[in-house]
């Protein structure tokens, strides 16, 4: 049984021109797997993460044939049931983290919070849980960290305090969008091997949202590619160099190496599209 299935899946936003679908009718489905969806910027990538969250603003409307998680169609549910199963069920970690915590409640407070809102642990219980969190993430002295203020912290910590938030209350799905754009490349792999442990040992799906091919390639099972709005091609990591779409074929030729010859970089030909 799939552990998400979208079908038809369209977010459409009213514009002085009619409406205008960012997604068009995307279909696939999540197993307790690493699937990664790429394409460059204004895609579709993130409102499709969004969607499935409940999380697109209004005036954005989303339709689809199905969206099913779990067994429980989301279609129908009212924005408390919503609520309930966003962090219990389902999270999504987003890129920056300067801009996702808040800069004047401690990081181990933050943490706290998401468990005293969807749970009825105590306030130890939910201490012990918090610094749990921050172990799975791999920070060496979690009653420390949990002490601070965001700022305090760097780009690479504030991103593993995002995830521990995330997984607390360990959902079946977490969708990661851009989760290692704000991220030196240091510590990129570092944070994509904690994800990658947490889906292996906890049963996971993950979606990873990027525009960075190569990357997702490393760490994804399955790779869809969108372009407009749409899936063009869908196709195993593995087989990223034996990419048949254009669009996906001009993603792959574009990327610089690291023995790289060529004067200039291909770019993408959007007449043969």
């Amino acid at each position: 049984m799939s552990l998400l299935s979208v079908e038809n899946l369209r977010v459409t936003f009213p514009t002085d021109h009619g409406p205008a679908d960012v997604v068009r009718g995307l279909s696939f489905t999540l197993g307790r797997e690493r699937l990664g969806i790429v394409g460059e910027s204004g895609s579709g990538k993130s409102m499709t993460g969004r969607a499935i969250m409940g999380l697109v603003p209004a005036p954005g409307k989303v339709t689809a044939d199905q969206l099913m998680f779990n067994g429980k169609d989301l279609r129908g549910l009212s924005e408390d049931e919503r609520r309930d199963l966003r962090g219990t069920a389902m999270s999504m970690v987003l890129q920056d983290p300067k801009f996702s915590l808040n800069p004047v409640i401690r990081i181990g407070e933050q943490i706290e919070e998401a468990m005293a809102v969807h749970g009825t642990l105590g306030r130890r219980e939910r201490r012990e849980r918090a610094l749990e969190a921050l172990t799975a993430v791999r920070i060496k002295d979690p009653e420390r960290v949990a002490r601070l203020f965001p700022h305090e912290v760097s780009g690479g910590m504030g991103q593993r305090v995002m995830i521990a938030m995330m997984v607390v209350l360990e959902p079946a799905l977490m969708i990661a969008d851009e989760p290692t754009s704000a991220l030196d490349v240091s510590v990129r792999g570092q944070v994509l091997d904690i994800l990658a442990d947490l889906v292996s040992r906890r049963g996971m799906g993950l979606i990873l949202i990027s525009h960075d091919l190569n990357m997702v390639a490393r760490w994804c099972d399955r790779i869809l590619v969108m372009y407009r709005g749409e899936i063009v091609e869908e196709i195993a990591s593995g087989a990223l160099m034996d990419a048949q779409h254009p669009y996906t074929r001009g993603l792959v030729a574009s990327l610089p190496t690291i023995d790289e010859t060529r004067d200039r970089l291909p770019v993408l030909d959007r007449g043969k599209l």
